[in-house]
């Protein structure tokens, strides 16, 4: 089952571009698309892609203002982390936010979770993206 909501997970991301919005560490701003698949310029090619799962109840009906404030905590930490960890962008649902990152190992997750104080509910890491182009 487990690898069933991974397997999900993996074609959700995809489908939501991935590779739209990668946090820039240095600059705290957004940098370009890059293709699916490949690094980003700023990216080291040690990076892998995650999705984290953070149960957070009504995180559906948080307001523009707190989406703001706990995305600037974020930018916050991840700038003084460095460029061994990025945000690419994250998924808001009823009770849950998927969050998806660039990351060396899984260890800077959760220090950025710790130094932030996000939840991690779980982590997967994304072995293998599709998209429809994968059927063609």
């Amino acid at each position: 089952m487990k690898q069933i909501f991974k397997n999900l997970l993996t074609s959700f991301v995809v489908m939501g571009g991935i590779f739209s919005g990668v946090h820039a560490q240095s600059s705290g701003s957004a940098s370009g698309s890059a293709a699916a698949g490949s690094a980003t310029a700023s990216a080291p090619a040690t990076m892998k892609t995650y999705v984290i799962e953070r149960d957070i109840p009504g995180a559906g009906a948080f307001t523009p203002e707190t989406l703001k404030d706990i995305s600037k905590k974020s930018c916050s930490v991840l700038n003084s982390m460095g460029p061994s960890i990025q945000w690419v962008q994250s998924y808001v649902t009823g009770n849950k936010i998927f969050c998806v990152y660039r990351a060396e190992n899984e260890q800077l997750l959760r220090e950025h979770a710790q130094k932030g104080g996000f939840p991690i509910t779980n982590i997967y890491e994304v072995s293998t993206v599709i998209s429809p182009a994968t059927a063609q």
